[in-house]
């Protein structure tokens, strides 16, 4: 059978959908014509053989209470087997509506209030605000960028270990895009077994890998690490269905399972999401060459938008990206206050990037674009950059 060619550079138009990273925009920019390049969304069309899956099952005319069915654990094993060479059990799998609740969840299962929980910083943001809201102490282990690169400060780390019961690892890092090889992951877990740390690893970008490199799951590097960590994935970064609500929590350890679990019962959301469980399985199943063919184009667009900014606007720098569809971008040279970058860009560049102070200590003077988006947008968005900044 020939290969299905997906189209990414049709403009869709999202307005008046009840989208973030659209119909917010008044409200985040204070301007609404700034092109929206900071939620984590794609502007990609969701592939057809997911909405094809999911408009099949909504025929039905019943929605009830719904069960993760075997498709659904098989489509996930088959997936992280095949994509990852990890070989999971289906009793190791349970749902979140989302990597952010899973997170939580793992806080309030493993940790006590007051309890240090280690993140490192620039990171997601809504990794710190979980800590805080539940009364768990942030501990920072700030990455170091060195060459154009970041790394992490070992040293640092294991100082920091001593006071957490936790480390909340971004595996692919965002933003700063970092796919981390076999010896860092392997450094990393080390010291967290040593100081019997347990590795909450969030994996949502382990599919969205630049061609080149290569995800590396930390439960993968050892038994003994592997009954340490508990790993969230989803295919909603992946394939663009985010507003599904659907995450794979893998957890090899019996006992952290069962408290896992016991909290998930607790709140009353084990159940799941019905057209999430539908779409999750239709992506598992049918869409590597999609993806494939996805992190290809967001290639290119990376290429673009690197060439662009060293040849026009060479005060602008960025982080060459090894994961994720999120360009980091080093502002620090055009010597302005993070409040006037932030104006600067909304109001000449006209783009609506998500600010570097959001993610911690070590992203000030910095800005995270979204490039998964026609190659159109890109275009548009550099010449943004040059009116501002050329």
């Amino acid at each position: 059978m020939k290969e299905a060619i997906y189209d990414f550079d049709t403009m869709i138009a999202r307005e008046q959908t009840d989208c973030v990273k659209y119909d917010l925009r008044q409200d985040t920019f204070g301007k609404e014509d700034v092109i929206p390049m900071w939620v984590a969304d794609m502007d990609f069309e969701t592939p057809d053989f997911i909405t094809n899956a999911v408009a099949e099952r909504a025929k039905h005319p019943i929605y009830g209470y719904t069960i993760m069915s075997d498709a659904y654990f098989d489509s996930v094993i088959n997936w992280v087997k095949i994509r990852h060479s990890w070989d999971i059990k289906k009793e190791w799998i349970s749902f979140t509506p989302g990597v952010v609740p899973g997170v939580n969840y793992a806080i309030h299962a493993f940790t006590e209030k007051g309890d240090g929980i280690i993140i490192q910083t620039p990171v997601y943001f809504p990794f710190g605000d979980s800590i805080k809201q539940n009364g768990r102490k942030v501990i920072e282990n700030q990455l170091l960028l060195k060459n154009g690169r970041y790394t992490i400060d070992f040293e640092d780390l294991e100082k920091k270990t001593k006071q957490a019961k936790m480390i909340l690892l971004s595996s692919p890092h965002n933003p700063v895009g970092r796919c981390w090889s076999l010896e860092e992951l392997k450094a990393l877990a080390d010291i967290c077994v040593r100081n019997n740390v347990i590795i909450v690893s969030d994996e949502i970008h382990n599919d969205l890998i630049i061609p080149g490199y290569q995800h590396i799951p930390t439960a993968t590097l050892s038994d003994e690490i592997a009954e340490m960590t508990v790993t969230c994935i989803a295919p909603s970064k992946t394939f663009n269905i985010a507003g599904l609500a659907t995450s794979s929590i893998i957890i090899q350890n019996a006992e952290l399972r069962e408290k896992f679990q016991k909290f998930s019962e607790q709140i009353h959301v084990s159940r799941g999401n019905l057209f999430g469980y539908v779409a999750s399985v239709a992506a598992y199943q049918k869409g590597a060459s999609w993806v494939d063919q996805l992190m290809r184009y967001v290639k290119n667009n990376f290429d673009y938008l690197a060439s662009y900014l060293k040849s026009e606007i060479p005060q602008i720098e960025i982080i060459e990206m090894e994961a994720t569809y999120l360009a980091w971008i080093d502002f620090r040279k055009t010597g302005l206050s993070d409040s006037e970058l932030r104006r600067k860009l909304i109001f000449e560049a006209e783009l609506g990037l998500s600010p570097g102070t959001i993610f911690g200590s070590g992203g000030q003077g910095f800005q995270r674009m979204n490039l998964a988006a026609p190659f159109k947008t890109i275009e548009t968005a550099c010449g943004g950059l040059k009116k501002a900044f050329g």
